[in-house]
């Protein structure tokens, strides 16, 4: 397991936010750390378990003797979902990490598209945001 970022990464004072919202405290900072690690924490047992299941799909994939091709086709299509589920909470993982790492360098909560504050309150509610909302939005009319 990665090794756990410190609890006091940044001075809630260096962490921009967008204008009109108050600055981060260092409780609601905590909090966020917080919930980060419980994140990190999930991923990593998430990923073991569904790493291990997906192994033993793919020893038990066979030769396909004796299997129908129904059979074979669910299991062929059983591994590509686990391998899309595993894939995707590995880039969850991966974001939480690149997060982290915003922490420990000051520049967390800020949009990775435009450069502009995030918002705290989207930060809050999405820690590990790594887009302010317009940014997102664009990206998700691609």
């Amino acid at each position: 397991m990665p090794k756990k970022a410190t609890k006091t990464v940044v001075s809630p004072d260096q962490l921009k936010v967008r204008d009109g919202e108050d600055p981060w405290t260092k409780d609601e900072l905590n909090e966020v750390i917080d919930e980060l690690h419980e994140m990190r924490a999930h991923s990593h047992e998430v990923l073991t378990a569904l790493e291990a299941e997906l192994s033993g799909l793919m020893k038990d994939s066979g030769d396909g003797a004796g299997q129908d091709q129904a059979d074979m086709g669910a299991t062929s299509f059983e591994r590509d979902h686990e391998l899309t589920v595993v894939n995707s909470e590995k880039d969850k993982l991966a974001q939480i990490e690149r997060v982290l790492g915003y922490l420990e360098d000051g520049t967390y909560g800020i949009c990775e598209s435009c450069g502009e504050p995030i918002g705290k309150m989207r930060l809050m509610a999405f820690p590990r945001a790594t887009l302010c909302m317009t940014c997102k939005q664009r990206e998700e009319r691609r």
